[in-house]
């Protein structure tokens, strides 16, 4: 899968199903279910609970699966895949952002608590305030304040800025429930995820100390990244956010998000030309794949049945594929497998995937909070 992927022990491509119209996102639920199992054991084992996040599948399906191996709620980013869960009957949710519930988004709030256990996130007074007025008058939002521990996204900084907020949040009618934060610097680099779990549960550690000293014992202290999913369930932490784990990727498996045998998503491209000598074209570029690219990996995505094979370009609808000299190419008309950079972006490409078990087709399932990004 990747020259990468192939070092880490797995040099298997997966076995496609036959008649794919390409290009296509395809699921091996085989895979899923034992990346499911696989973290909900080392948690369970900890002591420790998962709460997932929906954003990387987009999928009801997929949320149910991990709730019946164990998962204790879900994690969504945006209202819009908050309302999509919570009207397939998936109540328990936390919207792991600091939304700005002001006019529409207020009033969509306002129905979404009402008819679900919800939390959102908080990171600032003036968010509160607005998260405040937009549930006055029915029972009390639960809101977790969001903590910096290194990513310098969102979240505020220290014990004293945590305590500051939970108190004006309380003064406002909000419930405190607990802290949490995203340990984003994990994906710097492949070795970036042992200091970054470590910069999680200290600052979890001191912002939950932080609750404490303005009278409010925290539920919830939450950590949240793939890369270091278990490293950071320890200390005080009670509850891991991860989200990429349950489909990998081909930067999850080198950041050690995932394993080799973890990629459970591809999309499947036809190769479409040959015209240009050392060359191929597949018919996934960037409207499929993305173009997202960390610093660590060459191209645009891995060819598990071609690792030499770099996806070098990519133009809207043609995956420009470099094949070095020597190294086997992959025929016109030829359809292969390509492992993603990074899935979760990819997936909200789709309105549905192909759903398999190994090479077997079980069914097409929708991509239920696709394009909800608000």
């Amino acid at each position: 899968m990747s020259r990468a992927i192939v070092d880490a022990g797995s040099a298997i491509p997966p076995v496609l199903p036959q008649g794919l119209e390409t290009p296509c996102l395809v699921i091996d639920l085989d895979v899923v279910e034992r990346n499911g199992r696989r973290l909900q054991g080392e948690l369970d084992a900890r002591g420790v609970r998962l709460r997932p996040h929906t954003k990387t599948h987009k999928s009801v399906a997929i949320a149910r699966l991990q709730l019946e191996l164990g998962a204790e709620g879900l994690t969504v980013g945006t209202l819009g895949e908050a309302e999509v869960m919570a009207a397939a009957g998936l109540s328990d949710l936390f919207i792991a952002y600091p939304v700005w519930a002001v006019d529409a988004k207020a009033a969509r709030l306002r129905a979404l608590h009402e008819r679900s256990d919800l939390a959102v996130g908080i990171d600032s007074v003036e968010g509160a305030e607005h998260l405040a007025r937009a549930v006055l008058g029915t029972r009390p939002l639960a809101v977790l304040i969001e903590v910096d521990s290194g990513g310098h996204r969102t979240g505020v900084g220290g014990p004293q800025a945590v305590a500051d907020l939970a108190r004006r949040a309380r003064d406002l009618g909000l419930n405190v429930e607990g802290v949490f934060t995203h340990g984003g610097h994990s994906y710097a680099a492949p070795d970036a995820h042992l200091q970054a779990a470590v910069d999680e549960t200290t600052s979890l550690g001191e912002a939950a100390d932080g609750l404490r000293s303005v009278g409010i014992e925290p539920r919830t202290i939450s950590a949240g990244s793939t890369p270091t999913a278990v490293e950071a369930a320890t200390d005080q932490v009670n509850e891991i956010r991860a989200g990429t784990y349950i489909l990998g990727d081909r930067q999850q498996v080198i950041l050690h998000g995932s394993p080799a045998d973890g990629v459970a998503a591809y999309v499947a491209a036809t190769v479409v030309s040959t015209s240009v000598p050392g060359h191929v074209v597949l018919d996934a570029g960037a409207k499929t794949l993305t173009k997202d690219r960390a610093s660590f990996l060459e191209g645009y995505g891995a060819i598990p049945a071609y690792p030499d094979a770099v996806i070098e370009r990519l133009n809207d609808y043609h995956g420009i594929v470099r094949i070095p000299s020597g190294s086997p190419a992959p025929r016109l008309g030829e359809v292969v497998a390509v492992v993603p950079n990074h899935i979760c972006p990819v997936v909200d490409l789709f309105d549905s995937f192909v759903a398999t078990k190994g090479p077997e087709i079980v069914g097409r399932w929708p991509v239920d909070a696709r394009g909800r990004s608000g």
